[in-house]
This record gives C-alpha cells, structure tokens and sequence, in this order.
C-alpha cells in the first residue's frame, strides 16, 4: 500500500493541474456515473468532523475522506484542520493508498472548485475581486482564480484584525494589491468577483450590497448551520448554482434559502451540468450569480486519483 506524508503529496501536486480532473469529476456526478452517500458529520463543542466519500463507476478506486475544522486551533497556534484520504481498490476493497495530507486535499481542491465556479460564471471584466475571511481558504481562493482574471485588485473583509494585515502582507507577496473593508458593504459596492470563506451562521453580504454583474462564490457555508449570504441575494440572484443538489438541500446558502422560502429548488442547476453546457451558465454581463460550494466527494476522489497517477508515473 502506497503511503504518502504531506511533503510526498505536495511535491506529486507540484506537477500537477488538478482543475480539468475534478471539472470531469464534477461532470460525472451530475451525469449519475458517481455513488456519493450522504456527508457523514460529526459536530461537537470544539470543532466539527466531515466523511465525504463515493466512488466514480468507471474507475479502479473508491476514496473515503475525513477532514475536521477546529477553528479554537488558531489561538492555540495550530492549524484549524486536519485530516487524511484512504483509497481502496473497486474490485477487491483493498486499501491502494492512505494519503496523510494533513487536510491539504481538502484544502486544494475546495480552491480549485472555487475557481471552477469563476470559470464558469463570473463576469468577463472583473474591477475587484472581494474575499471575505483571511484564513487558508481566503488565500488559496485567491491564488488559484490568478490565472483566471486579470484583475488584481482586491478587498477584504473579516473579524481578525491582525489576521488581515498578514492576508495583506501574504497577497502582496503573491502579486495582488490589497485593501481592508470594514463591511461587507464596502466588499459589495467595489466588487464584482466575491467569494466568502468564514464560518459565520448569520449573513455577512446582504441583497443590498449586491450590485449587478457580480458573482459570488459561497465557500464557508458547508454545515445546516453556516451562513455568510443573505436569503435574498440567492432569490434576486439570476443564475444560482450547486455543486450537488441533494446536498444543498442539507447544508449551504442554498440549504438556508430553501428553508425560509426565498427559492424553490427548481431555480438551482448543478456545477457539472453547467461544465457540460446542458445548463446554461452567465448569459450576460448586468448577471448576478452564485455557487454553493459545500464540497462533493468527487472532488476528493479526483485529486486522490490526480496523486495516485503522478506518483505511478514517477515511478516508470
């Protein structure tokens, strides 16, 4: 059984582009060709416990992943993650892999789906792109849209005032200029391009910050708990995307929608279905749309694959 310790598996992704595997990936689910039970979660006082797994019918692999979120970590100075991947064979059940990332997958490939989701639906111009949050995910979003857009302009918002200026400070080094915003107002009005990365369970942006022509890619929101956007940004919004429809019913922005009534399930369309064109994306530039990003274990499974097959490839 390959075992790979976090430093194997960032040198394996170093040579790798992991956004057309999990684009496929994303396409097979929406297809059917996936079995994905339901998230296993384990919520406790002190953090939380995902087990996302499944398996792509066409493959010699099924993966089960688990990543926590222990955001009390960060004054401990820890990370507030951690987890591993565990890859077994479809025809025997013999464990292939057992990838120690340290939740680093995890962390990947929710930025790749990110920027998957501005592939598809943000605006052709973006002025300003707004990240709201300054942890991992609030960095890594912004590194994997760069080679996306154009802009560089970007505004930030959140809670941890010293956490923003090391955001800052980081992004500057990255290539980006960054301003501070002291609201999700401020993020609203400047930008076109939002993504939200925080835990937050009441909302951050509100309709009325939204102005037209703006994506918005919702990451925090991956419990029935989590909430960054305001209901009534999803029901004006013209175009409003999942990464999987039976989960968001459970969990996410669009979760919470459906549960006060500002939407009906059948304004949603899935990110694989979009990907494949049999759902149409942004059509015009005054749009405004938003992806739901809760994360899908075929995202897991695609990036395990992507490591699995770099590694093999090294070694003949």
């Amino acid at each position: 059984m390959l075992i790979l310790d976090l430093d194997g598996i960032r040198a394996a992704l170093a040579d790798i582009d992991p956004l057309p595997a999990i684009e496929e990936g994303f396409v097979a689910y929406s297809e059917g060709k996936t079995i994905v039970p339901p998230v296993g979660e384990l919520a406790m006082e002190t953090g939380e416990v995902h087990i996302k797994y499944g398996c792509i019918k066409d493959q010699p692999h099924y993966v089960i992943k688990v990543a926590s979120g222990f955001h009390g970590n960060a004054a401990k100075g820890l990370p507030t993650g951690h987890g591993m991947m565990l890859v077994f064979s479809q025809e025997t059940g013999f464990p292939v892999a057992l990838l120690l990332d340290e939740a680093y997958l995890t962390d990947i490939r929710t930025a790749v789906a990110g920027a998957i989701g501005a592939k598809y639906l943000a605006p052709a111009e973006v002025g300003c792109i707004g990240i709201v949050g300054s942890g991992v995910q609030a960095r890594l979003q912004l590194e994997y849209l760069k080679p996306l857009t154009a802009c560089r302009d970007v505004l930030v918002h959140g809670i941890d005032g010293a956490g923003l200026e090391r955001y800052q400070d980081d992004m500057a080094d990255a290539g980006f200029t960054v301003g501070i915003a002291p609201d999700g107002a401020a993020i609203g009005a400047a930008c076109n391009l939002i993504v939200t990365t925080t835990p937050a369970t009441t909302p951050i942006l509100l309709a009325e910050h939204i102005r037209p022509g703006t994506h918005i890619t919702a990451i925090g929101s991956d419990t029935p708990e989590k909430q960054e956007l305001d209901a009534a940004i999803l029901a004006g919004a013209d175009v409003v995307v999942a990464d999987s429809i039976p989960q968001s019913r459970l969990r996410g922005e669009i979760s919470q929608a459906l549960g006060v009534g500002a939407i009906e399930e059948s304004k949603v369309v899935e990110l694989g279905n979009v990907i494949a064109g049999k759902s149409p994306g942004r059509t015009a530039e005054d749009q405004i749309t938003v992806f739901d990003s809760t994360g899908v274990a075929v995202q897991d499974i695609q990036i395990a694959k992507a490591v699995i097959d770099q590694i093999e490839a090294e070694r003949t």
